[in-house]
């Protein structure tokens, strides 16, 4: 949602002392500066406010603020620091600010626990009044005067108008995973200004499923993705990654690689596996013929980042002049590719191959079903750290001069950047969603079938 937002105006005020605010989200680009979640403010001057948002007043902190004058009267500011671009995070706020005990009136909760460690720790006052709930504009994703957008994903969204409910009333444990999890259906009484945005409908995704009617209007251009807190499909790592001029954006599938040099412009998957048989596509957007779509480990990319090194010269690619690139040496392989170009990557980590394709054609006659004879395909054994986690990586060139390159990438998702996909082909499980026919046995990166793959 980097440049996308809702906003609602409620009709009548309701009731601005004791509400809920319930949220799932996940962080795109991780980045310095206040990303706004949800926020309302008095309509004359934006220091009158109330807000809910990542990074308010300490970077990457989760922040509840209210300032009815023009300076804080109730902010709570973790000490706890977000930047996790994996993982989903259940956000409850709860507040009641009738309650005697300053401590009562705001509660935090992430992943169904309460937050008690604050940099900074101020309640207000007894029966103190939110903006949120009033009669002015309410912004979810960014802050009213068009800053501090927020970036990444966000599912289930319920606010109640009335009641201070607890995070179990909106999640709960999975008896099986132990993973935190959505109740879908939750019992609760939304109140007159109450709403759920579940995102279910793609032609209306601001739609109210509260049964109010309370919908907020799209601002931008929203996609829907299937990665859901049950089942996280791999993005692209803004923690790991050349850290001089590569730019990630739409929730960290797409990266634009800046820098004149592949040594200082490259990223990487933040899902990996160390068996199995994987598939994924990525779309050159932007157009650099020594750019390359490749495998790596995770050792050799932690010691990129350190070394200022780059994948190219570690791991394995099929660059876009159509060469491969092998531990840092070219040599002929398949047909050059250019600007929307799709190429697909077979990584079987069974066999240690990886295949590339191009537009549903596999490169070299590869044949990804082949098994340990490698059809077509490359050899992985030789890179350093083997047998332990294997990334995707993407470097921008290979050569001085090149500029930069930008790369859409489907992990499963069904998205290139904000295009979908148009055929909607699906690996063998079923989960994920795909431009070309995924090889028999290969699955997407994400982990419900990592998990799966895990107890074979």
């Amino acid at each position: 949602m980097a440049s996308t937002y809702l906003t609602r105006t409620p009709s009548s005020a309701g009731n601005r002392k004791t509400w809920t605010y319930s949220a799932w989200f996940k962080i795109g680009n991780v980045s310095t500066g206040a990303k706004r979640l949800f926020t309302s403010y008095d309509g004359s001057t934006a220091t009158n406010q109330s807000t809910i948002s990542l990074g308010g007043g300490v970077d990457y902190a989760m922040q509840i603020y209210n300032a009815p004058s023009g300076s804080s009267s109730i902010n709570l500011t973790t000490n706890r620091l977000f930047r996790d671009c994996n993982a989903w995070y259940h956000l409850v706020v709860a507040v009641d600010t009738t309650q005697a005990t300053g401590s009562d009136r705001v509660k935090l909760y992430i992943n169904g626990v309460q937050e008690t460690s604050f940099s900074v720790e101020t309640y207000g006052t007894q029966n103190e009044d939110f903006f949120i709930n009033s009669t002015n504009l309410h912004t979810i994703g960014r802050r009213q005067d068009n800053s501090q957008y927020f970036d990444g994903s966000m599912s289930h969204i319920h606010f109640i108008d009335g009641t201070a409910y607890s995070p179990s009333d909106f999640g709960e444990t999975d008896a099986t995973t132990g993973i935190w999890k959505p109740k879908t259906a939750p019992s609760v009484t939304y109140g007159t200004n109450g709403f759920f945005l579940k995102f279910e409908n793609s032609g209306a995704f601001g739609t109210d499923s509260s049964g109010n009617g309370n919908t907020f209007t799209v601002n931008g251009t929203m996609t829907q993705t299937i990665d859901t807190p049950s089942n996280v499909f791999s993005t692209l790592n803004s923690l790991n990654y050349s850290p001089n001029t590569t730019v990630f954006s739409n929730g960290n599938t797409t990266v634009t690689t800046t820098g004149d040099d592949a040594d200082n412009s490259y990223a990487c998957t933040n899902l990996g596996a160390n068996k199995g048989k994987w598939y994924w596509e990525g779309k050159q957007t932007a157009n650099v013929s020594f750019s390359f779509i490749g495998v790596d480990t995770m050792p050799n990319m932690t010691e990129s980042i350190r070394n200022d090194n780059n994948p190219g010269n570690t791991g394995v690619g099929y660059r876009g002049d159509g060469q491969k690139r092998v531990l840092g040496t070219n040599s002929a392989f398949g047909n050059s590719y250019g600007q929307n170009d799709i190429i697909q990557v077979a990584l079987d980590l069974d066999n240690n191959f990886v295949y590339f394709g191009k537009n549903g054609t596999w490169q070299n006659s590869g044949d990804p079903t082949s098994g340990s004879s490698g059809t077509g395909g490359i050899a992985i054994t030789g890179i350093t750290g083997y047998d332990t986690e294997y990334l995707g990586c993407i470097v921008g060139d290979n050569s001085s001069g090149e500029g930069s390159a930008t790369w859409s990438m489907n992990f499963g998702n069904g998205y290139f950047g904000t295009t979908a996909v148009s055929s909607a082909q699906n690996p063998d499980d079923g989960i994920g969603i795909f431009e070309y026919s995924v090889p028999t046995g290969y699955k997407a990166l994400c982990t419900e079938s990592i998990n799966a793959q895990e107890y074979d």
